[in-house]
């Protein structure tokens, strides 16, 4: 980081969810001459197409149906700064284009523009959990766009391939959430150090993130043990049980509910919990009629 972030190159950064991409691709901005300018986030799998071209590049006023004034996209936003693109394999080949225009160009159209170019300087960081590579032998991604974002590839291997993170990274997100939710809680107990080590953490730096977070809010106590912890997949050795075999949507509900009780109902907390935008958590509450009021203080 310290050798690429200083420089203008373009990064792609690959790992599967939750390995931390979003802090690495802030560390890059924040080493870099840009550090005081803007850096703005894009999550492309969070918006539908036709919203995330309006995202980025902004449209004018009458573009389209309910466009009632101009909006100023995110890559305008980030001039002079970074712009970081999470799940950009998730793309579509339109949006890919344009994309590939201002990396090549560093300018834009609006969305209902009449040919009047945007002229921006922006570093473009991205970021994807997908096999770039492979994406473009199945016709999936552009190949010219890929070897425009891959000038550097920072690759970030699973939390489970880095066990002598686990418990820094433990004890300095124990330290924040005593900090941020104002809990005299100062550790864990060996049992609960001994449960932490075996999970696999297969949602990674977020999942580890959210349950200690979610530890911290709810000890009443200040040391946490093992049933402060609450985790959704298996430790190492044991025992597969119908847990384990529930269909995904099933296992999302429980996760939206666990969230929105540990935030007491409170969305945008709940949604930072999940790692996901307030937008989609809305969406997914309202597709499974869950009645978020129920979880209110």
């Amino acid at each position: 980081i310290k050798k690429v972030a200083p420089t203008p190159a373009t990064i792609l950064i690959t790992g599967e969810t939750g390995t931390g991409k979003e802090l690495l691709a802030s560390l890059v901005h924040f080493g870099s001459p840009r550090a005081k300018g803007p850096f703005v986030k894009v999550n492309c799998a969070a918006l539908h197409d036709n919203l995330l071209e309006s995202e980025l590049f902004g449209h004018e006023r009458g573009a389209f149906t309910g466009a009632e004034k101009l909006r100023i996209g995110r890559f305008e936003q980030a001039d002079k700064g970074t712009i970081f693109l999470d799940e950009i394999g998730d793309m579509s080949a339109t949006t890919q284009a344009k994309v590939l225009r201002v990396l090549q160009e560093q300018e834009f159209e609006r969305l209902g523009s009449s040919g009047k170019s945007v002229k921006v300087d922006v570093r473009v960081v991205t970021a994807t959990n997908k096999d770039l590579r492979e994406e473009v032998k199945e016709g999936k991604f552009r190949q010219d766009l890929y070897f425009r974002l891959n000038v550097v590839n920072l690759a970030i291997p699973p939390l489970r391939e880095r066990l002598d993170d686990i418990l820094p990274l433990t004890r300095f997100f124990l330290n924040k959430y005593a900090v941020d939710f104002k809990k005299k809680v100062t550790g864990f107990s060996p049992e609960a150090i001994e449960k932490i080590r075996r999970y696999a953490w297969p949602g990674n730096v977020r999942e580890l993130q959210n349950s200690i977070e979610r530890a911290v809010l709810l000890s009443d106590d200040e040391i946490i043990g093992p049933h402060n912890l609450t985790l959704e997949g298996r430790a190492e050795g044991d025992p597969v049980t119908s847990v384990d075999t529930m269909n995904l949507e099933e296992l999302e509900r429980g996760a939206i509910q666990r969230a929105l009780r540990a935030t007491r109902g409170v969305q945008k907390d709940a949604a930072d919990l999940l790692g996901i935008t307030p937008r989609v958590l809305n969406y997914k509450i309202s597709e499974m009629k869950i009645d978020w009021k129920s979880f209110r203080a």
